[in-house]
């Protein structure tokens, strides 16, 4: 079960904002900024990735992550995430789709990949830590 997150803390998971994604790669720290969606009724935080990706492979070889969710205008307050990964498919592209419509504006994800499969990295929550 996930831990649910203060809903105090609700706007910064509808937000533009980035979440900074620790994953482990050669047993050291990698982080890298993303965009996201929150599935308020699963209480998981979904990114989308294909296949081919450096961070889908460190994710696979170890899914424990960790987030941080920062917004654009009050960096001082956020959400820190830590967790695991368990994988979706995106076969019709919806999660990517959304996350244009979210930060794009536009109603499909233009910059799909020719190689690779398009799939959803469902982070789920098992710690987090709200701060402001």
């Amino acid at each position: 079960m996930p831990e649910p997150i203060p809903e105090s803390h609700h706007d910064i998971l509808e937000a533009k904002g980035l979440a900074f994604l620790a994953t482990t790669r050669d047993h050291r720290p990698n982080v890298s900024p993303t965009w996201y969606l929150w599935d308020a009724t699963q209480g998981h935080l979904l990114i989308s990735l294909t296949d081919k990706r450096q961070k889908y492979r460190n994710l696979v070889r170890d899914p424990h992550v960790a987030a941080c969710l920062i917004l654009p205008d009050n960096q001082l307050r956020y959400i820190e995430l830590r967790g695991h990964i368990e994988f979706t498919p995106d076969t019709n592209h919806d999660v990517v789709d959304a996350i244009a419509r979210k930060y794009l504006d536009q109603d499909t994800y233009p910059h799909n990949p020719t190689e690779g499969t398009r799939v959803v990295a469902h982070l789920i929550p098992d710690y987090v830590r709200c701060f402001r």
